[in-house]
């Protein structure tokens, strides 16, 4: 395929966009919600840097490769099966709109409905004009902050559940401490040993991950 009909501003854009290619990825798919879970949990476990942010990070890629992998399928075939002519013809903006048909579905299907409907009733109120008659739903400028929103409202509610146990095994711990008149020890040198434990033993990353994973499907 020949980029030599292209129009020289579209190509412009493109090279542009693809300098957003990363953050993209990071907030149209499951990678933002997947970063969050993990952080919260090494945060409830009590464990500073362990994993470090490099391993947290690699883990929620490889999970969101994973997850991702039928949509960016999809995506390959409806690129495979593009006429040439036809996208020499109409350009790289087509291109991508036709391509992007499966992330926008994956979007839409994990993006809370009131959340949408909330950043639709903004962009009716402050946008003008043709932008303003141009509003969707399926719209990605209104669909990627809900999908955001979204995914950071239900990775905080994960982090929230995970974080009630550990809790409570601080409590009972510092409550022992107290009651044996231990005051000196600091119930984290205790406790942190016991919630790696239990983690260990419950099969905590396999749940985890095989949760985070079936929540997309």
């Amino acid at each position: 395929m020949s980029f030599e009909n292209y129009d020289p501003v579209s190509l412009a854009m493109l090279l542009a966009a693809m300098g957003l290619v990363p953050l993209l990825l990071m907030m149209c798919t499951c990678f933002l919600k997947i970063a969050v879970v993990l952080q919260l949990v090494r945060n409830a476990m009590g464990v500073q840097q362990v994993p470090p942010n490099m391993v947290l990070y690699g883990i929620a890629a490889s999970l969101t490769i994973f997850i991702m992998a039928p949509v960016f399928s999809e995506t390959q075939k409806i690129v495979a099966a593009m006429d040439t002519s036809e996208m020499e013809t109409k350009g790289i903006t087509y291109i991508v709109k036709e391509a992007s048909g499966p992330l926008k579905l994956f979007m839409e299907r994990n993006t809370r409905p009131a959340v949408l409907a909330s950043f639709r009733d903004s962009a009716e109120a402050i946008w003008k004009g043709q932008l303003k008659d141009s509003v969707l739903d399926e719209n990605f400028l209104i669909l990627i902050p809900a999908f955001v929103v979204s995914e950071l409202q239900t990775g905080f509610e994960i982090g929230f559940i995970i974080y009630l146990p550990f809790v409570v095994i601080d409590l009972i711990t510092s409550n022992i401490l107290l009651a044996l008149g231990m005051q000196m020890v600091a119930p984290m040198t205790v406790s942190l040993p016991l919630k790696i434990l239990l983690f260990v033993v419950l099969s905590g990353w396999e749940k985890l991950f095989n949760s985070l994973i079936l929540s997309y499907f």
